[in-house]
């Protein structure tokens, strides 16, 4: 189940169809994403996943966030995005 997915925008680009048409369309360059906190009900009120992706020197990080990602144990990325969870998301 795809919840969601954090990428860049690489740029545009167009897609011909067999008519000849062409549309276009954005591309996005999509980079592993990792998981830094699994948000839960009891604890946080809410349910949601919070994922990080690439990298980000050590020297860039706050020590808040380098403790986040250390008790994680995922490498420091580039930012922290959150997806909320709906009833029955993400119990498999």
């Amino acid at each position: 189940m795809a919840i969601g997915v954090v990428g860049r925008k690489a740029g545009m680009t167009r897609i011909f169809t067999e008519d000849g048409q062409a549309l276009p369309v954005t591309v996005i360059e999509v980079e592993p994403n990792r998981i830094t906190q699994l948000k839960t009900l009891e604890s946080d009120g809410y349910r949601a996943v919070q994922v990080t992706v690439g990298t980000r020197r050590s020297s860039r990080v706050t020590k808040s966030e380098a403790g986040h990602f250390a008790k994680a144990g995922v490498e420091a990325g580039r930012g922290m995005w959150e997806f909320r969870l709906a009833d029955g998301e993400g119990e498999d």
